[in-house]
């Protein structure tokens, strides 16, 4: 008897769990149904026009934090930015001395003087100098460049104080120590010997030396040749060392997680000892600019590519058209959508990419177009060049001035991510004296360049009739269709005739 009633009602229980699991599958089922019906009928409202990219919308504005301007006992000029958001400190000490300040029998010799300013400093080794700056997960270094030299500081805010404490002893004393100046010598002179190999690198001392002459500071080598390396010595470094790098001839730009006035007090503890000096003035005659238009074919056997540059003298850093220049280069060779890559790269296939742009300096730098091209096509290639560099001149269409506007206006802000990329764009702005309204201005500067000043300035600084162009290939291969384009007079050179004699190594 409880057997069968046990029977009855674990049957009884098994249809109840059955009309549950129906009534629970059929809700299930629905409420998937309502989910779908309600997705498809969003999705329609929603669905998006890929005929045709999405429309921007409004360039965002870009606001920068105050400068904060002050003057050390010593008369070093300190700028600071203060940027709460991460616990990094940057320190970017800019002298304002460069390869411009050498002498030619002694090129190569502002580089080499930065390049030994960490390799022993206060009686310490340059590998105990890198032992205790790993140790403290920081990052100090020292560049010479073409008008300034740098010595700079990265340091998390927690390791600062020890950090700094490296900082100025590279900084302010520096050894110079006679071993570590012959190595870097040889590795100096294994690299200018390297580079007779290396077509980029000719194409690039060709540049200078065709565009500007040798006698121009700027058509010189900034890393020297055989015989000036050679020939310094520690007490050439430490001369230049004592003339240029003096506190009354540099600025300090010091951006992160920082209270400006602590930071400055620090500053004159760590900087006590760095008195100020004579610094001797050097003079920079305003460049040529080239006559007429020539083609330069240095003879590379065997090239597996050819390297075009087409060069002239461009503008200066404080030029009134900075802005309308930069979006007419934009158009021109500025981006990936630019016309040069889109005819060199998609149109045509000739090479992986092509650009264009200005070297802005306190004189006029280079305007370079630049491509690495295939051999068999070198001679098309140079023609697609002229014809850009011609049809720049030409109005432009209001949907490609738009879109350059947009990419440069767009693509600002990213300068300011990092310590780092805002001290190097605040260090630009004290070197060329720019108003201090400058970042905040710079978005709507951008934004009202017309149609006519990208014509104007396209006719007046690339003007094709006066032009260095430079081809680094195998001659055999690309001196037949060069010629026959009759794009501008021949002259054969060899890697020789830019580079000097190849270094013994």
């Amino acid at each position: 008897m409880k057997r069968t009633m046990f029977t009855e009602e674990c049957i009884m229980q098994n249809e109840q769990s059955k009309m549950y699991n129906s009534i629970m599958n059929f809700l299930r089922v629905s409420f998937l149904a309502f989910v779908l019906l309600i997705n498809a009928v969003f999705v329609s409202a929603q669905s998006p026009d890929r005929t045709k990219p999405p429309v921007l919308g409004p360039t965002p504005s870009l606001k920068v934090n105050t400068l904060q301007k002050f003057t050390l006992t010593n008369g070093l000029q300190v700028v600071v930015y203060e940027k709460k958001e991460v616990p990094i400190i940057q320190l970017n000490l800019v002298i304002k001395a460069g390869s411009v300040n050498e002498t030619s029998d002694k090129l190569g010799l502002s580089g080499m003087t930065a390049n030994m300013m960490d390799e022993g400093a206060a009686g310490k080794s340059s590998l105990e100098l890198s032992d205790e700056v790993d140790f403290l997960g920081a990052d100090i270094g020292a560049t010479g460049g073409l008008h300034n030299s740098a010595v700079t500081l990265r340091s998390t805010v927690s390791k600062f104080d020890s950090a700094l404490k490296l900082f100025s002893d590279i900084l302010l004393r520096p050894d110079f120590p006679v071993n570590e100046l012959e190595r870097l010598k040889k590795q100096y002179i294994t690299s200018l010997f390297q580079g007779f190999d290396q077509p980029r690198v000719i194409a690039a001392a060709a540049t200078s030396l065709l565009v500007y002459g040798k006698e121009h500071q700027y058509g010189r080598t900034t890393v020297g040749n055989e015989n000036t390396i050679n020939s310094l010595t520690v007490d050439d470094l430490k001369n230049f060392y004592s003339m240029y790098y003096r506190p009354n001839n540099a600025f300090l730009v010091v951006v992160g997680d920082v209270n400006a006035k602590e930071i400055i007090v620090k500053l004159e503890s760590a900087l006590a000892g760095w008195q100020k000096g004579e610094v001797l003035s050097v003079s920079i005659s305003k460049p040529k600019q080239v006559d007429g238009r020539t083609i330069y074919l240095i003879d590379k056997p065997e090239a597996a590519q050819s390297v075009i540059r087409i060069c002239r003298i461009g503008v200066d850093r404080k030029s009134d058209d900075y802005f309308p220049i930069l979006v007419m280069n934009t158009i021109l060779g500025g981006s990936f959508t630019s016309r040069l890559n889109s005819n060199l790269r998609e149109k045509n296939g000739y090479a992986y990419g092509a650009n264009s742009g200005f070297s802005m300096r306190p004189l006029p730098g280079p305007f370079i177009a630049a491509s690495d091209v295939q051999t068999d096509k070198t001679d098309k290639a140079l023609q697609e060049f002229m014809k850009e560099l011609t049809a720049i001149a030409k109005p432009v269409a209001d949907e490609e001035l738009t879109k350059a506007k947009n990419f440069v206006a767009l693509g600002y802000p990213d300068n300011f991510s990092s310590v780092g990329s805002i001290a190097y764009q605040i260090g630009e702005m004290i070197d060329y004296n720019l108003p201090e309204s400058y970042f905040n201005d710079y978005i709507g500067k951008i934004l009202a360049v017309t149609k006519d000043d990208v014509r104007r300035v396209a006719k007046k600084y690339i003007d094709t009739d006066d032009l260095v162009i430079i081809v680094v290939g195998d001659k055999t291969k690309v001196e037949k269709g060069l010629k026959e384009s009759k794009i501008g007079k021949m002259i054969n050179l060899t890697p020789t005739d830019v580079l000097g004699p190849m270094p013994k190594l």
